[in-house]
């Protein structure tokens, strides 16, 4: 199968990218059935993400296991701005990691940080296991994490699932078929897990101490006022490259 055969094959499976995914299969194959078993599953709709094993994420190579959340470029912004927020020293906590990719960045970039991640799937546990070096986690959110955390976490990162219930079924195939609901499903408006992390992220952060969570633009004035609800000092940040919104908060200094 040539280059150009997988790209019209690609192309009339509805692939919009299909010169580029092309690349990235002769480059992952290592044998001619390999790639025909690679173009078979990816036509099938697998991610392209999940059929070579790997995502490529702030210019990191993250390796993605089936089922497991693929990282979207548009959480670059929401890895950039806690990398901004982080230093050598710091304690970090990657909370909902999937892959740990959020937290493979902040390590990169800050290799002194004392970093820990959580999820509660455990197919995303065992990718992120082999993603990050530091502490990973199973669990349901902050009932993961050692109690010795608590009131010390300097930079808490998490990309929580914001799909409202309902809008599920809208998602590309991609990741509605081939990604763990739970990953997606953000309850009846998308924001059932924020709820729930901002309730408790006061108790965890240090004094000065940072959330930084992904939303969407329209969701961001609900987030913000769960942040001020909950003791903290809120804001949006907003990259319109990216298609990406963050809410961050922040705990007062006494």
């Amino acid at each position: 199968m040539t280059s150009s055969d997988i790209v019209l094959t690609l192309r009339a499976a509805g692939c919009v990218f299909a010169e580029a995914e092309a690349e990235v299969l002769v480059a992952a194959a290592t044998s001619p059935a390999e790639l025909g078993a690679m173009v078979a599953s990816r036509v099938a709709g697998l991610p392209l993400e999940q059929v070579v094993g790997w995502a490529e994420f702030c210019g990191l190579r993250i390796l993605v296991e089936p089922t497991v959340f693929v990282p979207r470029r548009r959480s670059e912004a929401l890895a950039t701005l806690a990398a901004g927020l982080a230093g050598d020293g710091s304690t970090v906590v990657d909370l909902c990691c999937g892959t740990g990719a959020l937290g493979a960045v902040l390590r990169d970039r800050h290799p002194g940080i004392d970093l820990h991640a959580a999820d509660v799937d455990p197919a995303a546990v065992r990718c992120a296991r082999r993603n990050l070096v530091g502490q990973v986690y199973e669990g349901d959110l902050y009932n993961a994490l050692p109690e010795r955390l608590r009131g010390t976490v300097d930079v808490l990162v998490v990309n929580a699932p914001y799909v409202p219930t309902d809008a599920i079924e809208t998602l590309p195939p991609e990741a509605r078929l081939h990604e763990a609901r739970v990953a997606l499903d953000g309850g009846h408006d998308g924001l059932d897990v924020h709820r729930r992390v901002a309730s408790a992220a006061a108790e965890w952060l240090a004094p000065g101490g940072h959330l930084l969570i992904e939303t969407s633009a329209r969701q961001a004035p609900v987030a913000v006022g769960l942040f001020e609800s909950a003791g903290l000092t809120a804001r949006v940040e907003s990259d319109h490259d990216l298609g990406a919104t963050v809410v961050i908060g922040r705990r007062d200094r006494p």
